[in-house]
């Protein structure tokens, strides 16, 4: 089962981020999606079985558009950094420490990920609970940990 939801959730995605529906290109898309499905399924969902799990991928699913429409502010806001003509002093670098709540793993991983999947922002180092991140100005330091932290919390019920 975990197999089966790891290669759909490979295929959605490479079918958006393609664009290509040509049987050529749709038949690479299924075959590069099946080995990674197999080679990684386990990562993600490591007993989906049981009631909790199910849940899990659920929740997993929903947060992925949230996390691309942040994505999407996000280079927005980058864009309008570069292009205004004050750029040198609406961009102030610096590497922030927060505590997160996040226990598990996994979700340690995801926030992470997400983290710097959203430009202007990169994880830099997790220890002992704490993140140190990168980021490009004051309004996206702000942003940090905020309801990203808390979508994840929610994802991966750490309740």
């Amino acid at each position: 089962m975990g197999f089966i939801v790891t290669f759909l959730i490979l295929l959605v995605f490479w079918i958006f981020i393609s664009g290509q529906l040509d049987w050529w290109h749709l038949s690479w898309g299924v075959l590069s999606c099946a080995l990674i499905a197999y080679i990684s399924h386990d990562l993600l969902f490591k007993d989906i079985r049981s009631k909790g799990k199910v849940k899990e991928v659920i929740n997993f699913i929903k947060y992925i558009p949230w996390l691309l429409y942040q994505i999407i502010r996000a280079n927005i806001h980058i864009a309008y950094l570069v292009l205004h003509p004050k750029m040198p002093q609406l961009i102030d670098p610096h590497i922030i420490k927060f505590k997160t709540k996040l226990k598990k793993e996994l979700a340690l991983v995801t926030f992470a990920n997400s983290i710097t999947l959203t430009p202007g922002t990169i994880t830099v180092l997790i220890e002992d609970g704490y993140f140190y991140v990168h980021a490009i100005d004051k309004i996206v330091a702000e942003a940090l940990p905020g309801e990203m932290e808390n979508r994840i919390y929610v994802l991966y019920m750490e309740e």
